[in-house]
């Protein structure tokens, strides 16, 4: 179905579309921000070693981290338990994508209702 032989009348609407997004980017920045501040001054040092974000108009939540070197990565990776546990404080169905340096290979994905609380 092509969009231009719509109706105007049955075409989303623009204004309430670019609200969302608003919306999207605040939530996002917000859940940053309590995420990091939840954090451990160490795991703090390891977010702060790479790039790293929130997908929040995802289902489930993502949190993505992007490590720019190999030495921040396996840090990262070892410092996953610790990531799952603040997570779960925010949502018990959610993801972590860690992408290794220059996007060698697959980026490892963490689903967290997968893992136990053990």
């Amino acid at each position: 179905m092509n969009k231009s032989s719509l109706p105007a009348d049955d075409m989303p609407p623009t204004r309430v579309t670019l609200l969302n997004e608003l919306f999207y980017r605040q939530l996002e920045e917000a859940t940053c921000r309590r995420f990091y501040q939840a954090c451990s001054p160490i795991m703090r040092v390891l977010l702060s070693s790479c790039h790293w974000y929130f997908k929040i108009n995802t289902s489930p939540l993502m949190l993505v981290i992007i490590c720019y070197d190999t030495e921040s990565y396996l840090y990262i990776v070892d410092a996953i338990p610790h990531f799952i546990k603040k997570l779960k404080q925010f949502s018990n169905k959610s993801k972590i994508h860690v992408f290794s340096p220059s996007h060698q290979g697959e980026p490892w994905e963490i689903e967290i209702e997968e893992i136990s609380d053990n």
